[in-house]
């Protein structure tokens, strides 16, 4: 249960990144589709929530090398990440596309949506247990 509060504080803090940078990239910078932005979105907060859950979230399941490190990101990247973004871009391309929601509303459904199959594939795949769980 302690993982699931840890693994949902850094997802706010994921999620505030994912959205700060959607904001940017379709209303600030040289707006680019919302569905480019959606990607480099959900793709930076995916790599803030690895950084934050190898130190915190799963801080009892520490890795010991570099090289586990890179592997359990590899991992992250392509579990939690691919369901986010996949997830992120056919949710928003429903919600926005097909009915014309805005991008920040939709980003939040979609984030709701994704995180409880993104938790249990970072618990039981990137971030798989020791004697320690």
């Amino acid at each position: 249960m302690l993982h699931w509060i840890k693994f949902n504080l850094v997802g706010v803090l994921g999620f505030a990144l994912q959205s700060a940078a959607l904001f940017v990239l379709t209303h600030i910078a040289y707006p680019i589709s919302y569905l480019a932005a959606t990607t480099v979105a959900v793709e930076l907060a995916v790599l803030n929530n690895f950084v934050w859950h190898q130190r915190w979230t799963w801080s009892d399941r520490r890795s010991t090398t570099k090289r586990e490190t890179m592997r359990r990101l590899a991992k992250f990247n392509l579990t939690t990440g691919l369901v986010s973004i996949l997830g992120n871009l056919v949710l928003m391309s429903v919600l926005v596309g097909r009915f014309r929601l805005p991008a920040t509303p939709a980003n939040v459904l979609t984030v709701a949506v994704c995180s409880i199959l993104s938790f249990f594939l970072a618990d039981r795949i990137a971030f798989e247990g020791s004697a320690n769980c």
